[in-house]
């Protein structure tokens, strides 16, 4: 049962539009500027817990000027070690300390006792369901507030008990969790299990999705992409983005730029093409 006091995520956002990942080598470009295209800031709460100096003051600037949200990277909620409980504390320390209002974290698994570095399948069972929910909804009776889960790429499924698209359906209804909808990742599973993105999204129609992640990849052979998050979105995934906006509304939408990071202007240019589209589906909306 949902404890009484958690802060639900709702249709109501807090922060609204556009938004870019923050990451250092950003910070020079971003608090010379304080580009108003930009909405909000996403950044991943252990990179910054307990940071000092020049990185904090730059933080609290923008933090002044932008609505942060968190997408954290080391909880894994699938993992076989036991939830840290450390860990949770400063998270929740961290976001009480930014009036964060959203928090987020990756439906997949990092560490077994030691972080792994990478973002590992959940096996597709009715079992990992189970103890999923449960491990979330110990994280949310923890930090008091509904979490948002995002649907990750993959590259071997270690289960076929569930399709993919089951095991995150049954996951967000045991749970009342959200869905961080990474529209990049459909695109890039599709092609490396071999099915349509669309009727994926499609089929997701109903979903509470808290907001949406959208990225660019690296495509290496016809059956082979790698979420990479390291080049500029491809036509593909912004049509899979105006799909989304069909099913769920323009919902808030964060670009996510891990390596290869252009300068400020480029992602800029990234972020004008998701205003429009979401500027488009609000005229669609009201008229």
């Amino acid at each position: 049962m949902l404890a009484k006091h958690r802060l639900p995520l709702t249709n109501e956002k807090p922060w609204q539009g556009s938004g870019l990942g923050y990451r250092p080598p950003l910070s020079r470009a971003l608090l010379q500027h304080l580009p108003s295209e930009i909405d909000f800031l996403e950044l991943a709460p252990e990179n910054w817990i307990h940071v000092g100096g020049r990185r904090a003051k730059d933080l609290q600037i923008l933090a002044e000027h932008y609505p942060i949200i968190c997408h954290g990277l080391s909880l894994s909620i699938g993992g076989p070690a036991p939830l840290d409980q450390k860990l949770l504390k400063q998270i929740k320390e961290f976001l009480r300390q930014f009036n964060v209002p959203c928090y987020s974290e990756h439906l997949s698994y990092s560490n077994d006792g030691h972080q792994l570095y990478d973002l590992l399948p959940i096996p597709f069972t009715e079992e990992a369901v189970f103890y999923v929910v449960d491990r979330i909804k110990q994280t949310q009776d923890f930090l008091e507030r509904n979490i948002a889960l995002e649907n990750v790429s993959y590259y071997c499924a270690p289960s076929n008990e569930l399709t993919e698209l089951e095991f995150i359906t049954a996951v967000l209804a045991e749970s009342q969790c959200e869905l961080l909808l990474d529209v990049n990742n459909i695109y890039v599973n599709s092609i490396n299990h071999g099915y349509d993105p669309t009727i994926f999204l499609e089929k997701l129609q109903g979903s509470n999705v808290a907001y949406i992640h959208i990225a660019g990849h690296e495509k290496i052979k016809y059956n082979l992409a790698i979420d990479t998050h390291g080049a500029r979105i491809i036509d593909p995934v912004w049509v899979l983005l105006k799909q989304a906006y069909l099913q769920f509304g323009p919902l808030p939408t964060l670009l996510e730029r891990d390596s290869d990071i252009p300068p400020l202007e480029n992602l800029l240019e990234e972020i004008a093409q998701v205003k429009a589209l979401q500027d488009s589906q609000r005229a669609i909306t009201h008229a």
